[in-house]
């Protein structure tokens, strides 16, 4: 598939429901989200202004894929590996970020880390750090943002300084589709949330006052996610406007894990299979969680959590302004 065809395919009136059988779902299903890559990355790579189509045209591409997913069913799909989960922040994406807590010039941060961040650790520790920040912990239905849906979300805001506290917190669920009343919460396993928390909230597609509201907060501070790719790459197919805010820097994006990667000297000494810079083990280092506790995954629990262990670790380091 070439881009005008992911963008041909992309206008294409296709019904969901009008695909009866499996392999039709199956071949539909695959050239949606061949589309939605080609349609993603290339708007993303054009130049300011002269995008050849709105970033609608993805996002409405993903809401048909997801309901065509529905269709299919979870369990099948959890044996089909997808393509819309970003692995990993982009190095200019990192290199921003740092300069953001560091109110530095991206260009000075740039140097600093060298060719391939192979500098990064020091880079972030070359300047103190300070200022107010968001973050942002989201539960969801699958791992791939053209599958899933979005069914909680926390939002937390702190300063970062020595004695920084979180405020102003904001929890909130969304709702699904009316299928997973007796089929059950996908992914319950690692969330726990159950349909009676979701089952007469409004799904987040379609809640513009909330969409709105969360766009609003993530531009107006740089936000921090632990595995931030993960938030990045859903809100970038269901949070209207994001895109759009992301692609004219309006938006930074704060990767607690790959601070935890690089400036914590235990995670180059700790076995892989550890996880050391999991949130839960990292902050059972850092003492912001105990040793007999685990991480809750929901929401607002995580955002404060990251919060209390990511300025221990900045405190731990020396990096307060």
């Amino acid at each position: 598939m070439n881009l005008q065809q992911a963008i041909e395919h992309a206008n294409a009136f296709v019904l969901p429901a009008f695909l009866a059988d499996e392999p039709a779902r199956t071949a539909e299903r695959e050239k949606n989200e061949e589309a939605i890559g080609l349609l993603r990355d290339a708007w993303m790579a054009a130049p300011a202004g002269r995008e050849p189509y709105s970033f609608d045209l993805v996002r409405n591409l993903a809401d048909r894929n997801r309901e065509l997913c529905d269709l299919i069913g979870e369990q099948r799909l959890r044996e089909l590996r997808g393509t819309s989960l970003a692995q990993r922040l982009s190095d200019e994406d990192i290199v921003r970020s740092a300069a953001a807590l560091q109110h530095r010039d991206v260009s000075e941060v740039r140097r600093s880390a060298g060719p391939g961040l192979r500098d990064m650790g020091v880079a972030y520790i070359q300047a103190p750090v300070s200022g107010m920040v968001g973050g942002v912990d989201i539960e969801t239905t699958s791992r791939y943002p053209d599958r899933g849906y979005i069914i909680n979300i926390g939002l937390e805001f702190v300063r970062l300084a020595p004695k920084g506290r979180a405020k102003q917190g904001y929890a909130t669920y969304c709702g699904l589709p009316e299928q997973y009343a007796s089929t059950g919460v996908p992914l319950a396993n690692i969330h726990h949330i159950q349909w009676s928390d979701v089952a007469d909230k409004r799904p987040f597609r379609e809640n513009a006052e909330l969409q709105s509201a969360l766009l609003l907060a993530l531009e107006t501070f740089p936000y921090m996610a632990h595995n931030a790719a993960f938030e990045d790459s859903w809100f970038m197919l269901q949070l209207n406007g994001y895109a759009e805010a992301r692609k004219a820097g309006r938006i930074i994006v704060v990767d607690t894990r790959d601070i935890c990667r690089r400036i914590d000297p235990e995670v180059r000494t700790l076995p892989h299979d550890s996880r050391p810079a999991a949130l839960e083990t990292w902050a059972k280092r850092r003492k912001t969680l105990a040793a007999n506790e685990k991480e809750t995954h929901l929401g607002l629990d995580d955002v404060d959590l990251m919060f209390r262990t990511v300025q221990a670790e900045f405190a731990e380091r020396n990096m307060f302004a």
